[in-house]
């Protein structure tokens, strides 16, 4: 198993994680019987919090499909696995940058996530 193939469990716990300081700062708040109640998720810190939730899914299936398929057409692993981890680390950014109301800096450290999917897609070209 590569550093690569361990940044694709890794980015779903951070996409699930993205949710985590706005259930536990709205614990009292929160009923897990209706764990999506879009009344829970209003504005702010919670709304931000659901924000980058939902963007971390929609950026999975792509970071998925170029690790993959980067692997399968022999690209060189060692820049997979950089480019995987400064996706990760990238993404962790982009939530953070949500979390605490950056919207410059979350474009900004989203285009660098969508370069380095990119750039982990396009690998195998040059090799």
């Amino acid at each position: 198993m590569t550093l690569a193939d361990l940044c694709l469990p890794l980015m779903v716990l951070l996409t699930i994680g993205a949710l985590v300081p706005a259930k536990w700062a709205g614990r009292h708040d929160y009923d897990n019987s209706r764990p999506r109640d879009p009344g829970f998720y209003t504005a702010g810190f919670r709304a931000r919090s659901q924000w980058a939730h939902q963007n971390s899914y929609e950026s999975l299936p792509f970071f998925f499909a170029a690790v993959i398929l980067a692997e399968m057409r022999a690209a060189p692993q060692g820049t997979v696995n950089a480019l995987a981890i400064a996706f990760v680390v990238a993404r962790a950014g982009y939530i953070a940058a949500y979390w605490f109301d950056r919207p410059t800096l979350r474009s900004v450290v989203w285009a660098v996530a969508l370069l380095c999917n990119l750039a982990i897609f396009f690998l195998p070209l040059a090799g």
